[in-house]
């Protein structure tokens, strides 16, 4: 308990520091491209596209769209975060043209909380949401005062106690749905407890939680495969497909420039589509609309 609630405050210090960053603070992750952070200076920007980008799957996708852009006449370059906040607020103050890191929930709650204008220029792919083993192998070994960590962010956090739900972990009350939070938990079938972690970190409870509850993202990074490893995950020809398609945003207006529309082209073609599929074994599904 003592390292989850170390997780959790870690999160919050993060978070908080991350969310107070002006302009001056938007330097790219540890390990984010060199190119994405100094490169964007010397290009010329009608034939640049910078992209803020997860690390896994988002930026390894868009390094695979990088040739076939520039066969089009578009130079993309990529800088990795490792945040939910940032990658929004860049595209938000038009440092960067978009980023490719989150579903539309996330999208439409980040702009009502935080007053910015950002849209959907395009779905790319689907991550299915998995429950993962942490000190317990099986979910029919859960027992009284047993931690599971879940996402703290609402949208995730929501998909994560759905998940539970559906594998008769916790019951929530009725029409909790997509805004669901550990306060709709009607019951518990054990005496259990849900952390709730920055989606980053709920990774790093797998040593100390009975299970974890993870993003397709994180579960990558994690080296965890969703159709090998996780002990339930979501179906993928289920609502949650198109609810929570991953998308390539835009500040508002610029959803229809050219270069944008050429960068959402690429990531829906077959060269990429096929490489998703053989690369990711089903932890990332393209999405087909």
């Amino acid at each position: 308990m003592k390292k989850l609630t170390a997780l959790l405050m870690t999160g919050i210090l993060a978070l908080s520091v991350l969310a107070g960053c002006g302009s001056s603070g938007n330097a790219p992750a540890a390990g984010a491209s060199d190119e994405g952070a100094t490169g964007a200076q010397d290009a010329t920007p009608g034939n640049k596209i910078t992209v803020a980008a997860s690390a896994t799957p988002h930026a390894e996708i868009l390094e695979q769209a990088k040739p076939l852009l520039k066969e089009k006449g578009y130079d993309l370059e990529v800088t990795i975060f490792d945040d939910y906040v940032q990658p929004n607020n860049v595209v938000e103050s038009g440092e960067f043209d978009a980023n490719y890191f989150q579903h539309i929930p996330y999208l439409n709650e980040f702009n009502e909380e935080q007053g910015t204008h950002l849209v959907n220029a395009g779905g790319i792919h689907y991550e299915p949401f998995g429950i993962y083993a942490g000190k317990k192998s099986d979910l029919s070994e859960l027992a009284d005062g047993d931690e599971i960590a879940v996402p703290n962010d609402t949208t995730n956090e929501a998909r994560a106690l759905l998940l539970l739900e559906a594998n008769g972990v916790i019951t929530l009350k009725q029409g909790a749905g997509l805004t669901a939070t550990v306060n709709d938990i009607e019951s518990y079938s054990k005496d259990i407890q849900i952390i709730e972690l920055a989606a980053e970190s709920v990774k790093d409870a797998i040593p100390d939680a009975a299970f974890v509850v993870l993003n397709g993202n994180y579960a990558l990074e994690a080296g965890l495969s969703v159709g090998k490893d996780s002990l339930a995950y979501e179906a993928q020809d289920s609502e949650a497909a198109a609810t929570y398609v991953n998308v390539i945003a835009v500040k508002d207006g610029n959803e229809n420039d050219e270069k944008i529309q050429a960068l959402v082209e690429v990531l829906k073609s077959d060269a990429i589509v096929d490489y998703i599929n053989k690369t990711y074994d089903g932890a990332v599904v393209p999405y087909k609309n």
